[in-house]
């Protein structure tokens, strides 16, 4: 399967390596291999495959992974697939424009 790419550098997601232990739950719970072991610690292997679940978060017992679950351009397409207003994702150019709120957190 290929590896799926949303945008480029949009991912709310964080790690703080120094809080990792290196327990691998991140890699066991992602959907998409965002994460590898690197020596003893989680490391990003492919942050922009991130769709922003929250699962690595949620199941991170050292607290060493933060990610807005539920933002992102992942909110945005599932919101559309959904029916749901304001289901697009507004990054690039564009994102300024759009106002507070109908960005989804996925532009800076």
């Amino acid at each position: 399967m290929e590896r799926m790419t949303y945008l480029k550098n949009v991912v709310t997601l964080e790690m703080n390596t120094q809080k990792c232990t290196g327990c691998g739950m991140c890699l066991t719970v992602c959907p998409h291999n965002v994460f590898k072991i690197n020596g003893k610690k989680a490391a990003m292997a492919d942050r922009d495959a991130c769709m922003e679940c929250g699962a690595c978060r949620r199941n991170c017992p050292a607290d060493a992974i933060g990610v807005q679950s539920g933002v992102g351009c992942a909110a945005a397409v599932i919101n559309s697939m959904l029916g749901r207003n304001g289901g697009e994702c507004c990054c690039g150019p564009q994102a300024k424009e759009a106002g507070p709120g109908r960005n989804y957190g996925c532009c800076p």
